[in-house]
């Protein structure tokens, strides 16, 4: 008698004993990390069940993973994304005697010399059409609030290319390109800058060996970039990028030498039109009515970028801050102002939609730069699922990184039973990893998960482990 009722409790038990170990072996993987390093992971499975959950509510800096919630809002807000950007591209008209360059949020205005679609040429040949003779040339990015940083982001990221100036008038992802050269051993390296926008003060010096040690600074707004640190002499190349702080200045500098190289004179000086944030802005001052926006004026030439859809792409493969914001303000413009407070209304109505409680997320950009961004490992797996019952969730999951494959987990993951069978975002930021989306696991199943590591010392990094414990819950289910 006893033996008969044995078996059925152990069939029972077994289940419960073997999550325990998960859990378990899990807990343990992620304790190998550096001391005081904090996680936060939850993983379920096709069925909303959580397999595993370390610190599920915990409230995390996701870095950026924030760009998930970003491109997950234009996919429920925006229609039209698979469709080419018209609302979004770049316009010129004259105004008077001055030529205004007018920016609508598109992120992919180029100037490269190769450029075939979206180019700035094909605006300057525009005007060398209609006139000879120009007076100023004005960068107009008055389609956005003048926001080009957001709260809680790093000073020191400004001089880079992840802390480049937001504007609605974007060229050539708001950086320059700096080519620097190892001397003999003891000299000045050789400095290229082949858009003479910033002024350079050289203090690096060229040292023996291959090692590349090179620093730079610049004040906001500034227009000195000052160049430190030292150069291998066997040093191979690898280019500096650096942000600008103002984009439609930028846009406009370029496109008066593209105007003068077709031959048009332009007389007067290059400057830039913002709209200064007001609280009119706030949706919660104008009690969520639109906000007013400037009046469009009859363009002379405008260009059709190519779908949004594209763009998500990037934002989510590459992790490509810059578009990311941008693209929150273009969710926002369905609020009319366009404003970063804008965009985060949409953001909190998929959120909503979604079940996500708000306890669970604290958003204060499009990117993740923003140390004032909080997200629970449990709200974003929730996030992830409903995002994967929606019209557009397939395509939304083909943005993201696939594991030993492409984007940013090209390198992780390789030679593991997730290799091609993980597809998530990434997040780094200062003492933060991160890691959400979905997994094949070993029974061919597709699991869900969130995984946040904060407070990681400095020098370490937690990404290793993030992705041991995955595997470990591949491999048991």
């Amino acid at each position: 008698m006893k033996r008969s009722l044995l078996l059925p409790l152990l069939l029972v038990a077994t289940p419960a004993l073997a999550q325990a170990s998960l859990q378990q072996r899990v807990e343990a993987k992620l304790g190998e990390a550096a001391t005081g390093t904090r996680f936060g992971l939850v993983v379920t499975d096709a069925d909303d069940k959580e397999i595993v959950a370390v610190n599920p509510d915990g409230r995390f800096m996701p870095a950026s993973n924030t760009k998930m919630f970003t491109t997950a809002a234009a996919y429920a807000s925006l229609t039209g994304l698979d469709q080419p950007d018209a609302a979004g591209g770049a316009a010129v008209r004259i105004e008077g005697q001055d030529v205004i360059l007018e920016g609508h949020g598109d992120a992919r205005l180029s100037s490269a010399a190769d450029c075939t679609v979206d180019c700035l040429a094909t605006l300057a040949d525009a005007v060398a059409a209609k006139t000879r003779h120009v007076r100023n040339v004005v960068g107009d990015d008055t389609a956005f609030p003048d926001q080009r940083w957001s709260p809680g982001m790093s000073w020191n990221n400004i001089p880079s290319r992840y802390g480049t100036g937001i504007s609605a008038l974007t060229l050539d992802d708001n950086e320059l390109v700096i080519d620097v050269t190892p001397g003999a051993v003891g000299a000045r390296p050789g400095v290229a800058l082949p858009l003479p926008y910033y002024s350079v003060d050289n203090r690096m010096v060229t040292v023996a060996g291959s090692e590349r040690k090179i620093g730079y600074d610049r004040a906001p707004n500034g227009t000195v970039l000052r160049l430190t640190g030292t150069i291998g002499v066997d040093a191979k190349p690898d280019p500096l990028r650096v942000g600008i702080d103002d984009p439609a200045h930028y846009a406009a500098w370029r496109f008066r030498a593209l105007l003068e190289a077709r031959g048009v004179k332009v007389t007067g000086d290059v400057a830039a039109r913002h709209r200064a944030p007001m609280p009119d802005d706030d949706p919660d001052a104008r009690n969520g009515a639109p906000a007013a926006r400037p009046p469009v004026q009859p363009a002379l030439a405008r260009l059709t970028p190519p779908p949004l859809a594209e763009d998500v792409v990037r934002i989510n493969k590459e992790s490509q801050n810059l578009h990311a914001e941008l693209l929150l303000r273009r969710v926002g413009l369905k609020r009319g102002g366009g404003s970063i407070a804008d965009g985060m209304i949409e953001v909190r109505a998929m959120l909503d939609t979604a079940g996500v409680p708000r306890t669970a997320w604290d958003l204060s950009d499009g990117s993740g730069m923003s140390t004032y961004n909080r997200a629970a490992p449990r709200g974003t797996v929730q996030m992830l699922r409903w995002i994967a019952a929606q019209p557009w969730g397939a395509a939304w999951r083909a943005s993201l990184p696939i594991g030993g494959v492409d984007g940013t987990l090209a390198r992780r993951f390789k030679g593991t039973l997730l290799e091609g069978k993980v597809f998530a975002k990434t997040g780094t930021i200062n003492a933060t990893n991160a890691l959400s989306g979905y997994l094949i696991a070993k029974n061919g199943k597709m699991l869900t998960f969130s995984s946040f590591a904060n407070d990681v010392p400095a020098d370490a990094s937690a990404t290793k482990f993030i992705d041991a414990a995955l595997v470990l819950v591949a491999e048991a289910n």
